[in-house]
């Protein structure tokens, strides 16, 4: 992979027809070594937010040996690149011949399931095998989430209770989960969801060798600018004290986006403008699908290549180059005002995403990809990255 020292200087050199992606191998350093530092448990890496090679081999040149995957594809991606990675098969819901699969020819011993059915398909799947690491998934409030997850997974704490008695007659060892939905901007909601799983603790009486507490911890946007993520560590781990638990659990989470938002970005290149519309050509089809129906606004910056911008700063809406109408993203984007057909603009924390959602609608696909050696946009790890930024 070729690599530039910087964004502006990999856009001089090569003056970009197609959308470019760039890959940032420190950040996903960086905040790899955070989480391990901080978190008081096991790091499952969720690999759905970016099974890129390059940064599956960068965190686990950087200490992560465990891996959350929803897929026989990323179960096949991460034992590539590391045979002997842990992988932990966290989709709810798996096929019969996907659940056979993984524990026959990968050794996944480790799943979670929300239904008896599900649990009736894995252990069928499984020859009924006595090995079994099984995690029961809780639904909990996703309040504070910007991408709610509550409505396709997991068990209400009613039925929660049955299924964890049922599931720890056929299970090794027993685990329960939950999700507090994908960026989520308040640290309350972990010790929410570990005080479900203590009510279902007190109904069973059955203490759970893991408590998984999920993903959800957020990256920053201009719109979005959560609280430091070492107040979600405090809440966690105030959560578990409250539980005054007889027995040892191990504790795990499944960072995605906090581990490598930040680690990509996107150069687009502006094809027209009409008044403040920018019409780019990258979209919700390609790399900028979070921009659409979530709506979150990424950080952008016009790459001058040394002309003169303009001072004052305009709220604009982006428009991909497909035919479909809801390739939009509504902004604001704040960028100069003076910004033309044919200048280019570098859209931030890509890293999470950005390469997973692409499609190849209307013959649109770019896999033009560089690593790039200077800071992304806006980080919440690094103290230096200029976090201020404009929102309309």
């Amino acid at each position: 992979m070729q690599k530039f020292k910087s964004v502006d200087e990999l856009v001089r050199h090569l003056r970009p027809e197609k959308p470019v992606y760039c890959i940032r191998k420190e950040s996903v350093g960086k905040a790899t070594v955070f989480f391990q530092k901080n978190f008081p448990g096991k790091v499952l890496y969720a690999v759905k937010t970016n099974p890129h090679k390059v940064i599956l081999k960068k965190l686990v040149e950087s200490g992560i040996t465990n891996f959350d995957i929803a897929s026989i594809k990323e179960l096949e991606t991460v034992k590539l690149l590391s045979p002997d990675a842990k992988c932990y098969y966290m989709n709810t819901v798996k096929s019969r011949e996907d659940i056979k699969e993984a524990y026959f020819k990968y050794n996944v011993k480790t799943f979670s399931l929300d239904t008896k059915d599900e649990l009736i398909k894995i252990i069928d799947s499984t020859s009924g095998a006595k090995d079994l690491e099984l995690f029961i998934r809780l639904s909990v409030s996703n309040e504070h989430a910007e991408i709610d997850l509550s409505k396709k997974f997991g068990a209400p704490t009613s039925e929660a209770i049955g299924l964890l008695r049922l599931t720890k007659q056929y299970a090794k060892k027993i685990g329960l989960s939950f999700h507090v939905g994908s960026q989520c901007m308040h640290p309350i909601s972990y010790s929410k969801g570990i005080h479900e799983i203590g009510n279902v603790i007190k109904k069973t009486k059955i203490y759970p060798d893991y408590i998984n507490v999920g993903g959800g911890f957020p990256s920053i946007y201009p719109d979005l600018k959560p609280q430091p993520l070492n107040n979600y560590m405090s809440e966690i781990l105030k959560g578990i004290k409250n539980l005054k638990l007889e027995k040892a659990t191990k504790l795990l989470c499944e960072p995605g986006r906090a581990l490598v938002a930040e680690s990509g970005s996107t150069i687009v290149r502006i094809n027209l403008r009409k008044k403040q519309k920018l019409y780019i050509n990258d979209g919700t089809y390609g790399s900028l699908f979070d921009a659409g129906a979530p709506n979150l606004i990424y950080p952008s910056r016009l790459i001058t290549n040394g002309r003169i911008i303009s001072k004052k700063m305009t709220a604009f809406d982006f428009y991909g180059p497909t035919c479909d109408s809801m390739d939009y993203m509504k902004g604001p984007f704040v960028l100069p005002n003076n910004i033309k057909e044919g200048d280019y603009i570098e859209l931030g924390q890509l890293g999470a995403y950005g390469l997973t959602f692409r499609t190849q609608f209307n013959g649109f696909y770019s896999d033009e990809i560089y690593e790039v050696e200077d800071n992304p946009i806006m980080s919440m790890y690094d103290k230096e990255t200029n976090n201020e930024f404009l929102v309309a």
